[in-house]
């Protein structure tokens, strides 16, 4: 059975057609053994590798990318790649269950402040220990669930695959190409719930790839690929078969469906009588901040964070619900301006875009015209640099989700531990958002800092927390867990409510701590940190992102030794 298409004359009953078609295809669903269903994810898998050359090529496309740009890297890795690690992972977790044995009966876990449970979800095998050589990733447990319960309740909806839970909607996103499908992928396994996929328009050219990858699972009515506006979207997400709903966006597109558009709905919101009458699950942006810890840096670390900070904001030009805005810095760090020049360069150099998301160019306006001083850098003065601002200047900066290659630097007027604890104070009450926040500093700073660097981590209210990293990589990361920070409502949204990906199906997660080393291959070895990953494929400044971008993704598709060599030589050469 093929993808219902909603183009032509009455796209609303393409939706009841794929819906009523999902209604029997539930049975289906609940009729497969989990052997059954791995064998399925396994066939899109397969055709996930066979096709990534057309998913990247139309998102080049969508992203007005030219095809030689080492920029296209980032499709890659954001693309097949994100898609082809969790597909992989989630087949993993289909085995082990199949096995009668828990997804975490192998895991190694810790412990953390507040009497948490950790589990290590990378690396997960030999080859993420070599390719994300010094990288590390824990999920930390909510507190109270200890090693034996995490180990119990892990496989979530897989641990009854006969109980289905309906029709879930999945909204797209219309910025990175993996969401989408991961997102689809999630609502079926962790709640064995049959799916509608609605892209968002701006994805709409990868309906042709997205067609052939995901046919398995289409074939047997397990999912329905939709397109189409808003009116597609309200109809569907209203409508009486659809059991749940999850989107990926703004707060203002989820207030837009929850309560409704315009001064009506905010009136709803203000009351909390919602139109939405099922559940809402959500993945939303906010104002992501990076902490740096003042000690002694090199000249090459400055410049190399610098680089690090700029790819976290010029990522996929800034149109990414983590793409860090607002650099913390302590006022008594004598390097403060020498950072600062350097930031200002990476982020003048880094390699020219179109603004491809809708409304871009205006919320750049919008920014430069709130903050008059705000410098313009890059090709066409398309980025924004603002620094040097008084305290009671930063509350625009800090509540606006600016979704554009903005970025801002806030300072506080602290030094070592007592900068952690107000810097950490700050990005809990003034920001807003609680999907994801960086925190970089040497090592030696870190260690210095002991215990109080544990409770800054614990004590940061964020979904994803990255030391000496890029919170993305606990996005690309299949078996992390990845949403905003829990407890978080309809009528105050935030950065959204529950997690995705999570591929191990853990059950009572709170959030992901991501570990990176400080400085790249060979500095790293020269200066004591035990990693030998040299700069990163998703730097903007990468030389050989494309092709490293290309290599790692083949290598997810079909992981051999003999493909290694080649990865590791293009990697270098970055």
């Amino acid at each position: 059975m093929q993808p219902v298409p909603t183009s032509g004359p009455s796209p609303l009953e393409a939706v009841d057609a794929a819906l009523a078609d999902l209604s029997r295809g539930e049975e289906t669903w609940g009729g497969l053994t989990l052997a059954e269903r791995r064998a399925l994810l396994e066939r899109v898998h397969a055709l996930t590798s066979t096709h990534a050359q057309e998913w990247v090529t139309a998102a080049t496309s969508i992203k007005k990318l030219d095809a030689s740009s080492n920029l296209v890297g980032e499709e890659w890795l954001s693309g097949p790649y994100s898609f082809l690690n969790g597909l992989g992972t989630v087949a993993h977790t289909l085995t082990a269950l199949e096995a009668g044995n828990s997804p975490l009966a192998d895991a190694k876990f810790g412990t953390a402040p507040g009497g948490r449970t950790t589990v290590s979800v990378l690396p997960l095998n030999i080859f993420e220990r070599l390719l994300l050589n010094g990288f590390t990733a824990e999920v930390w447990m909510k507190p109270g669930i200890d090693r034996a319960t995490a180990q119990r309740s892990a496989g979530l909806g897989q641990l009854d695959p006969t109980r289905t839970a309906g029709i879930g909607v999945v909204l797209g996103a219309g910025n990175i190409t993996s969401i989408a499908p991961l997102d689809a992928l999630y609502e079926l396994m962790a709640f064995n719930r049959v799916v509608a996929l609605k892209l968002n328009p701006i994805m709409d050219p990868l309906l042709p790839v997205f067609e052939k990858v995901l046919a398995p699972l289409v074939e047997i009515g397990a999912l329905r690929l939709l397109t189409g506006g808003a009116d597609v979207g309200t109809y569907l997400v209203q409508h009486d078969r659809v059991d749940h709903v999850h989107m990926t966006g703004s707060s203002i597109t989820h207030d837009a469906i929850v309560f409704g558009p315009g001064p009506d709905g905010a009136a709803r919101k203000a009351a909390n009588e919602p139109i939405l009458t099922k559940d809402i699950s959500s993945e939303l942006g906010g104002v992501s901040p990076t902490i740096v810890l003042p000690g002694e840096w090199s000249r090459a670390d400055i410049e190399f964070q610098a680089e690090h900070i700029a790819t976290q904001r010029l990522h996929n030009s800034g149109y990414n619900c983590v793409a860090s805005q607002v650099v913390v810095l302590s006022s008594e760090w004598k390097q403060r301006d020498e950072f600062v020049a350097a930031l200002r360069a990476a982020l003048d150099r880094a390699p020219a875009r179109a603004p491809y998301y809708p409304g871009s160019d205006k919320r750049v306006s919008d920014a430069t015209a709130t903050y008059p001083s705000a410098e313009r850098l890059g090709d066409h003065g398309g980025r924004v640099l603002i620094t040097d601002l008084n305290p009671g200047e930063y509350a625009p900066l800090l509540q606006t989700e600016y979704f554009a290659p903005v970025m801002g630097v806030i300072e506080l007027p602290y030094s070592g531990a007592a900068f952690a604890a107000k810097a950490t104070q700050a990005a809990n009450e003034e920001f807003t958002g609680t999907l994801g926040i960086n925190i970089i500093g040497t090592p030696s700073t870190i260690k210095e800092l002991g215990v109080k660097f544990d409770a800054m981590l614990a004590d940061l209210h964020y979904g994803t927390i990255a030391v000496n990293a890029w919170t993305a990589i606990g996005f690309l990361t299949a078996a992390a867990t990845w949403g905003a920070f829990p407890g978080h409502t309809i009528d105050d949204v935030q950065s959204g409510i529950g997690i995705v990906h999570n591929a191990l199906l853990i059950d009572g997660a709170e959030r992901t701590v991501v570990r990176g080393p400080f400085r790249p291959l060979p500095r790293s070895l020269v200066n004591g940190e035990l990693s030998i990953s040299p700069k990163p494929p998703w730097f903007v400044t990468n030389k050989t992102a494309a092709s490293t971008g290309k290599l790692l993704t083949a290598f997810a598709g079909a992981p051999s030794w003999s493909k290694l060599p080649a990865i590791f030589a293009s990697a270098l050469r970055g």
